[in-house]
């Protein structure tokens, strides 16, 4: 066991000795206290040491079960495969393969697709066994795939050691406010929100995990805002993980008297770029939101805003056991807590991990993105666009759920919008492009668009499973909306 899992777990034993009946977890309907859950992890463990397995994968909804066993294949020093609930079952079928996940512990409604995958039931658990060569890096605590920029996930593996490090310094650096309450808004399976409730049980908090259908979450980008926004009234968290979409979702409903964000204490926002305008929005309804930076390859969070330690349109400064450099290019270099190495492939034995993020410090030390290194793209007046800037100033508008921007080679422009609603008007997309325009300069402002009469959806192949845009996707498919010479320009204002 690493010394940073050593440490973890000790300190769960404290919180079980020291505060038995404070509530450790709090699912749809159950609550488990931290006597309970200690006893219960350590039960699990040795129900998982006589399985005689190396890989265990957790396909589970949000919840009391999913965090117990997470925490028992954890403490037990088997490698954790997550299974985000968004992935294809074609997905999900390639992240057992290539792990060799010999053991699958997943709800019921995932019967028929692990028996298709040549999984038979074993009790609790869905068995499989496997030959060859263990394709894992030594040491590998979790596997978390990733979509990338392609439909075929693929996995990163991490130690423990770098996991717990990164959780104890979210702990650390919500400290200051000392949320009591964390509520998980994100499935476990996604890094970010796995080591947030790391971070919450570092500290003896409540740590609430109602299901996505309890949230009123479905898959990647659904959300029931009423079922949210009510769960969130009858739980009172006071601290969450967002996105930016749920931010601005959150952030709208206070400003219309639909949310009451009084409780929150600390709320980290990451995942994608946050418009300074959405963060500015959030600070005068209260809400107290901390925006940070990290991938997947550094075990999730290398930057976050604190609450002592803040500069709005900055992604915050790096972590304490992070180092961060910039290429000439301008490229965000990090050096520790990085990976193992990618499942298959040679171990990654670099000190330092190419993000493929563009960024520059302040004078004080605080990083700030400007997209990504891949996408960026040069306007025949040759000035330098990253598409993603000028993405999170539309979507994060009142009236756009989804835009694609575009300019290579071109003198102006041009992007591709779904409005929130059917029944948005064209009027109302112009206005809102025009508001963006105020907030970037000339070379990176909209002069064209056009309303697309679809969203970009996984299933029609224009986004990842995790929500990111299909870049070369989006244009083959509209590039005769994209050129000038077919599409008239529209006035943005």
């Amino acid at each position: 066991m690493s010394p940073e899992t050593e440490r973890f777990k000790q300190i769960l034993r404290n919180h079980a000795a020291h505060k038995p009946n404070t509530i450790a977890l709090w699912g749809d309907q159950l609550k488990v206290d931290y006597s309970e859950l200690y006893a219960d992890v350590v039960y699990r463990q040795e129900r998982l040491r006589d399985e005689n397995v190396k890989v265990v994968a957790l396909a589970l909804e949000n919840g009391v079960e999913a965090m117990l066993w997470d925490l028992a294949v954890l403490f037990e020093g088997l490698t954790c495969l997550t299974l985000p609930p968004f992935f294809s079952p074609a997905q999900r079928s390639h992240c057992l393969e290539q792990s060799q996940a010999e053991l699958v512990i997943a709800e019921p409604a995932l019967d028929a697709e692990l028996q298709a995958c040549g999984y038979e039931k074993a009790g609790a658990f869905w068995r499989r066994s496997f030959s060859g060569p263990d394709r894992m890096p030594k040491g590998t605590a979790k596997l978390t795939f990733t979509s990338g920029t392609t439909g075929t996930p693929k996995g990163v593996c991490l130690s423990a050691e770098s996991l717990l490090t990164v959780a104890r310094e979210l702990y650390q650096a919500s400290t200051p406010t000392d949320p009591q309450h964390h509520l998980a808004l994100l499935p476990l399976a996604i890094l970010l929100e796995n080591l947030g409730c790391y971070a919450a049980l570092y500290a003896g908090a409540t740590l609430s995990v109602p299901s996505q259908k309890t949230l009123g979450i479905q898959g990647a980008s659904g959300v029931d805002i009423p079922r949210l926004l009510g769960c969130l009234m009858t739980r009172a968290p006071e601290s969450l993980i967002l996105v930016p979409q749920l931010l601005q979702l959150l952030v709208s409903a206070a400003e219309q008297k639909a949310y009451n964000p009084g409780a929150l204490r600390f709320a980290a926002v990451g995942g994608a770029r946050v418009s300074e305008e959405l963060l500015h929005r959030a600070q005068r309804i209260g809400l107290p939101v901390y925006e940070g930076y990290g991938l997947s390859e550094c075990a999730s969070v290398v930057c976050l805003n604190r609450p002592e330690a803040r500069r709005p349109g900055s992604v915050g400064r790096p972590l304490p056991h992070i180092e961060i450099r910039l290429a000439e290019d301008g490229e965000v270099l990090v050096k520790g807590s990085t990976l193992l190495g990618y499942l298959g492939e040679a171990p990654h034995t670099d000190e330092w991990w190419p993000t493929g993020d563009l960024g520059e410090f302040d004078p004080e030390g605080f990083l700030y993105l400007k997209g990504r290194k891949k996408h960026q793209f040069v306007t025949s007046f040759g000035r330098n666009v990253n598409p993603e800037w000028v993405e999170a100033e539309l979507t994060q508008r009142r009236h756009i759920a989804q835009a694609f921007v575009y300019g290579e080679a071109m003198p102006h422009n041009h992007a591709l919008l779904w409005p929130h609603r059917p029944d948005c008007t064209d009027e109302e997309l112009a206005a809102a492009v025009a508001q963006a325009n105020e907030a970037l300069p000339d070379y990176a402002q909209v002069h064209h668009w056009t309303r697309l009469d679809q969203p970009f959806t996984p299933a029609n192949g224009l986004l990842t499973a995790n929500g990111r845009p299909r870049r070369d996707a989006i244009v083959e498919r509209y590039r005769a909306q994209l050129s000038e010479s077919v599409f008239p320009e529209v006035s943005a204002s």
